[in-house]
């Protein structure tokens, strides 16, 4: 004997609760497939709703898909290269890292986003380099609205701008983020810096403040690796390094505020966070190198810890 149809229908809102796309879908089939194949009554009309609900799925998922693009993450963190046509966007990109792009003299060299790693304050990283946003791109102007899909998911971006131009170029690519309710930690790369005129990185300061501006040529490695530095304290995440058996893993581990010696036990395994008793701590937080700290302990950036079971 099934269930009172009216139950049943309250039981399929809670199942239904938070899921979208082919999760949605999924979970709708399933239940369909658990209805009573009842031809008449509440149960048919319930059938009914369900396979509509099915349909309008699908439709929400092919409207999302045109007006979303999904790049993979890779790293700690994921860092998006935003700015106008020909802002110097690509050979950044190049430079930062070492994938090959076709750059030019010319708007939209790029037409997709590229993804590429690099290492910041010693931690891989991920840059997405957008394409040129224009004006009306928040409206879905040259792609706009999937391009800025991708910046929803970003954890921080960059701000590319040519220093031959105008400080207010960055004024309409500024109101298209705004406009698309797109509030991220940023900074103003300006590029080009070894060509620009005088004064001309005073006036971009003045007009973006109170965003910080970094001075960036990338025929100068001095200027990319403070570009990296600064690239690093955007994404506000804390370094930890790892030591076992007397011996420090050169490459760390990168985690949000606030980290603690569990955090980082359980980021290492959960049996390892499960069986924790503290740690061996050296580093900022520590008063003294090897102390003994508890599994709350908070560690500063920059803290080496042996995990103790």
């Amino acid at each position: 004997m099934p269930m009172p149809h009216r139950t049943f229908q309250q039981v399929i809102k809670r199942r239904l609760v938070g899921k979208e796309g082919s999760a949605r879908t999924k979970e709708l089939r399933a239940i369909l497939a658990e209805l009573p194949d009842y031809r008449n009554g509440p149960y048919a009309d319930l059938r009914r709703w369900v396979t509509a609900q099915i349909g309008e799925t699908e439709r929400r998922r092919g409207a999302t898909h045109r007006d979303s693009i999904a790049v993979r993450r890779q790293g700690a963190a994921q860092i998006a290269l935003v700015g106008p046509p020909n802002a110097g966007k690509s050979s950044l990109l190049q430079a930062l890292s070492d994938v090959q792009i076709r750059t030019g003299d010319y708007a939209f060299t790029t037409t997709r986003p590229v993804a590429a790693a690099t290492r910041a304050g010693g931690v891989l990283v991920q840059l997405i380099e957008i394409p040129g946003l224009i004006d009306g791109a928040a409206e879905g102007r040259g792609g706009g609205r999937a391009l800025l899909s991708v910046l929803r998911t970003a954890d921080a971006m960059v701000l590319c701008h040519d220093l031959s131009g105008p400080a207010s170029r960055l004024d309409a690519l500024r109101a298209e983020l705004e406009a698309s309710d797109i509030d991220l930690p940023c900074l103003v790369a300006a590029t080009k810096a070894d060509d620009a005129a005088s004064g001309a990185v005073d006036a971009l300061r003045r007009h973006v403040a109170p965003l910080a501006v970094v001075e960036v040529s990338v025929l100068d490695d001095i200027s990319l690796d403070a570009l990296r530095d600064a690239i690093w304290d955007l994404t506000g995440l804390v370094r930890v390094y790892l030591r076992r058996n007397g011996v420090a893993d050169p490459d760390p581990i990168a985690l949000p505020p606030p980290v603690t010696v569990a955090g980082v036990a359980h980021t290492i395994h959960h049996e390892i966070g499960s069986a924790c008793r503290g740690a061996r701590l050296w580093g900022g937080s520590a008063r003294f190198a090897g102390q003994r700290v508890g599994p709350g302990h908070r560690l500063a950036d920059g803290d080496t810890v042996e995990i103790v079971t």
